[in-house]
């Protein structure tokens, strides 16, 4: 099980912990939501927690809850610009759909929350 980040991706969070004085990774989650089922979640992590999954990629931690894991697994993150707009996006290769709005997913294969 991983989850691994482009350079883009690393550099992005880097910057946003020194920023922000303190913190030891990004915190990835999942959520139920949305049109398609489920949505990414963003967090900075100031402590890893028993159920937590920490990788490391480019220099950079990033946390995962052992749920939230089954639904990321073998994903790859990247940070990207269009125009005015910057964020995180997600190479998952759990996904099956994602709805019009980009904001959420459905898996390949259901999995039981």
């Amino acid at each position: 099980m991983a989850i691994t980040l482009t350079e883009n991706a690393a550099k992005q969070i880097r910057n946003n912990l020194e920023k922000r004085g303190k913190g030891l990774a990004l915190r990835i989650g999942v959520k139920k939501v949305g049109c398609s089922g489920f949505a990414y979640t963003f967090d900075y992590a100031d402590e890893i927690h028993a159920n937590d999954q920490l990788f490391e990629s480019h220099n950079v931690n990033v946390v995962v809850d052992d749920n939230s894991l089954q639904f990321l697994d073998g994903s790859k993150v990247d940070f990207i610009r269009e125009g005015l707009n910057d964020s995180f996006k997600f190479d998952n290769p759990n996904v099956d759909n994602t709805c019009g709005c980009g904001e959420s997913f459905s898996l390949k294969d259901p999995i039981k929350v």
